[in-house]
């Protein structure tokens, strides 16, 4: 129990990208040995460690659709629609809109990049499932068909792993549960309130789990690192670099300019000032890369230096850390077109569309929790219709990297949902004092 202890007493971004960095020393050295000198070490390590490290993006998979369903659940159950109506859905479309501009950023950047056109190559079998998944992705790509797709049985949907019908269910379902409790008297809302306690005590059961497979991940980082690196050797390198650059760059872009330009359009104010006050939850969701951790510094900021009204505030940030990812929807495009490289999948206008939309309506549930966006790949790859192992594969290679992109992301979450909630308090006069 003590070397567990003390295991877990290191930071946990520490912990992965020490995997990260370990793996993929000892996947070059593996790699170099055989290509240099003939010594076979591709068939015993997949043999070995690729287990170690596909029970980590099994438990990914098996943890996704029961998180994401819960935390839409409760986080549309809890919206005080009668108390905020027009303020509250002034600051959901707000959310919605930054959501939409960072994914369109994110895919554009990710077109200009266009990850794993060159310098990654596919082994033999999965050559062989490639034109399948092309095949498969041209029904994925149809507007039409994504879109009656949203509307299924719930129960087919988690059959079929259609994650866009479970999201769609768990938005409405909550939205329904709290139109009834408005509705209804204190009597005839307790059992009700109830099934919202039991919704909640759920995702905390989650979370712990996540906290659980979060332990394990370095195990399976390292793992999948020395097979990736062994396989594919330094040419790997540049895919992770150029992922990595152009979703910083989004983030800047997204922060820099979009952020700035609509506080001082929309709310008539110092984007400078802005800055210099939100900079503290800022860097405290850099660190923690937890929407979820940094609320309390978020709410703190927005009262008291922001100057924004508790009322609002305490509706709005809750809000944004569960629903509002925009760093996420800037992240999920560029593996959704290092997909579509590696397995020539044909990603024309509508496919794209889709793209677009479905990053948006997934980042909605990733509920503020570290590594959040690795969950979400599987309803972006899925939907584009690529097999498990495709998908697999893009998670293990989006596992290693993801400790570092998840800083920036997480900084950019807070911020847009502090930058959505200060607008909406200027343009509906509550801002207690002036910032």
């Amino acid at each position: 129990m003590g070397m567990i202890s003390r295991y877990r007493a290191i930071p946990i971004l520490y912990r992965m990208l020490g995997a990260f960095i370990i793996g993929a020393v000892i996947g070059i050295v593996c790699w170099y040995a055989e290509v240099q000198h003939g010594v076979a070490l591709k068939g015993p390590l997949d043999t070995w460690l690729s287990p170690l490290g596909m029970v980590l993006v099994k438990m990914l998979k098996m943890i996704v659709v029961p998180l994401i369903f819960f935390s839409l659940f409760q986080g549309a159950a809890s919206l005080p629609l009668k108390k905020f109506g027009r303020i509250g859905v002034r600051v959901i479309v707000l959310y919605l809109i930054t959501s939409l501009l960072a994914a369109v950023i994110g895919t554009i950047f990710a077109l200009v990049i266009n990850p794993g056109k060159e310098g990654m190559t596919l082994d033999s079998a999965d050559a062989a499932t490639a034109g399948a998944s092309a095949a498969a992705n041209s029904g994925a790509a149809s507007l039409t068909a994504v879109f009656m797709s949203m509307f299924e049985n719930p129960f087919k949907a988690l059959a079929d792993g259609n994650f866009l019908a479970v999201i769609v269910f768990a938005i409405l379902a909550g939205l329904a549960l709290r139109v009834i409790l408005d509705d209804s008297s204190d009597k005839d809302s307790a059992p009700l309130e109830r099934l919202l306690e039991l919704s909640t005590n759920f995702n905390r059961i989650l979370f712990v789990m996540v906290g659980w497979i979060m332990d394990y991940a370095p195990v399976g980082i390292l793992a999948l690192t020395i097979v990736n690196f062994t396989q594919h050797g330094p040419a790997l390198a540049g895919p992770y670099f150029n992922i990595a650059i152009g979703i910083i760059i989004g983030i800047g872009l997204m922060i820099g300019v979009v952020y700035s330009g609509m506080i001082l359009f929309l709310a008539r104010s110092s984007p400078l000032k802005f800055f210099k006050f939100a900079q503290e939850a800022m860097i405290t969701a850099f660190v923690t890369r937890s929407s979820g951790a940094t609320l309390p510094i978020t709410l703190k900021t927005a009262i008291d230096d922001l100057k924004i009204r508790r009322e609002l505030a305490d509706f709005a940030l809750p809000l944004g850390a569960t629903v509002n990812m925009d760093g996420v929807c800037i992240h999920l495009p560029m593996f959704a077109i290092l997909a579509a490289n590696i397995f020539g999948v044909d990603l024309g206008f509508s496919a794209l569309f889709v793209l677009v939309i479905t990053t948006v309506l997934a980042a909605i549930g990733a509920g503020g929790i570290p590594g959040g966006s690795l969950m979400l790949l599987f309803i972006i790859l899925s939907n584009m219709g690529l097999n498990e192992m495709q998908i697999s594969q893009i998670v293990a290679f989006a596992l290693g990297i993801n400790p570092i992109l998840d800083m920036f992301e997480t900084m950019n979450n807070v911020t847009g949902d502090l930058t959505c909630t200060y607008i909406v308090a200027c343009q509906e006069g509550m801002i207690s004092q002036e910032a």
